[in-house]
């Protein structure tokens, strides 16, 4: 009976009672042929409902076999490009329809010394877009240089530290890359942080919504000015590119609150980081209101194929779909008012 819907059992528990109604001295006749009809009726409508739902298992196990074997097929979408796409066929692409001639791109990639970002890094080295590098770990950094330019030698490679789960940390990154007097066109908040049990960042905030999302917050909002400026300069459209997990779907609305996620009574390390990607795409969603005006971090940040989109959600190279709460106008304008209050508060309290 689990496997039938509550509106299914109710019904027939419906038709059950009245059939349990009948006097049994008035079952005979026409009244014991109703009594047949009427149950007849009621097993033709729980077998009905039965294939009805089974049908509808069916085509929801059918479809996520499709979307399933799409992926690893690699089959491609509208942009021309699916999941066996690399990031240099993307970035080939992009540099040979839409270069810019005598303009070199300048890019900042956070956590880049590994995964996608070392390797969105090196794509983009490769093609000539100068790549400022943020590290914790310096030594980490110096070293992908290094590869990046053994194969590359004309590559253009900076790297400054910064802890992104570090208010302080981001102000100083800020400051020396200013300092250079660098243009910057694009921005990559790439860098993510899973943690299994709960840990808490110098700023005593949970360690995984603190790097994952606040200190990409702060990052974008102290760059946001030199990327206004570069793109008026330039004539050419910046891009910022939040990269985020499908694993955001997963949280449910009662459970996202941004008070909770800076200081947890209870820890997840899975949840913590479906949170903290949610953030992210409603972080995106934001700024882009507030603007207006490895392949598929590539494509988002090089093609010329999505000029003008702006705070929507990539996957496989090619536009997809968030969940529902991710795609919420209010939420991600709730999330931006409570982010920019705490982090301001915070960075204007007095150092002890």
């Amino acid at each position: 009976m689990n496997f039938l819907g509550g509106g299914t059992i109710k019904f027939i528990q419906c038709r059950l009672l009245r059939v349990k109604k009948l006097d049994d001295a008035r079952v005979c006749g026409t009244d014991a042929w109703n009594m047949r009809e009427l149950m007849m009726s009621l097993i033709y409508t729980w077998i009905s409902t039965i294939i009805t739902i089974f049908q509808s298992k069916v085509l929801t196990v059918v479809s996520l076999m499709k979307a399933t074997l799409k992926y690893l097929a690699g089959s491609e979408g509208p942009s021309g490009y699916g999941s066996n796409t690399t990031a240099q066929q993307v970035a080939q692409d992009c540099f040979c329809s839409n270069i810019i001639p005598n303009l070199q791109l300048t890019a900042i990639i956070t956590g880049a010394t590994s995964g996608i970002g070392a390797e969105t890094a090196r794509v983009m080295a490769k093609n000539g877009v100068r790549v400022v590098i943020p590290a914790r770990d310096l030594r980490k950094a110096e070293e992908l240089k290094e590869r990046i330019q053994r194969e590359s030698p004309e590559a253009e490679i900076i790297a400054l530290e910064m802890d992104l789960s570090s208010f302080a940390s981001i102000q100083r990154f800020c400051s020396d890359f200013l300092s250079l007097g660098l243009p910057l066109h694009i921005l990559i908040n790439n860098a993510g942080k899973y943690s299994h049990k709960l840990e808490f960042s110098e700023d005593k905030i949970e360690l995984t919504f603190a790097t994952n999302y606040l200190g990409h917050f702060l990052l974008t909002e102290m760059l946001m000015e030199k990327m206004v400026e570069t793109a008026a300069e330039s004539g050419r459209e910046g891009r910022i590119v939040n990269v985020t997990s499908v694993i955001h779907s997963w949280v449910k609305r009662k459970n996202f609150c941004f008070s909770k996620l800076l200081n947890p009574k209870s820890y997840n390390g899975t949840y913590a980081y479906a949170h903290s990607k949610l953030a992210n795409i409603l972080h995106a969603k934001e700024l882009s209101s507030q603007l207006k005006g490895a392949a598929t971090t590539c494509y988002v940040a090089l093609s010329s194929q999505i000029a003008g989109i702006s705070g929507d959600y990539f996957a496989d190279c090619n536009l997809s779909h968030c969940s529902a709460l991710a795609n919420e106008e209010a939420e991600a304008r709730k999330l931006w008012k409570q982010t920019r209050a705490f982090i301001q508060r915070r960075l204007l309290q007095p150092k002890c």
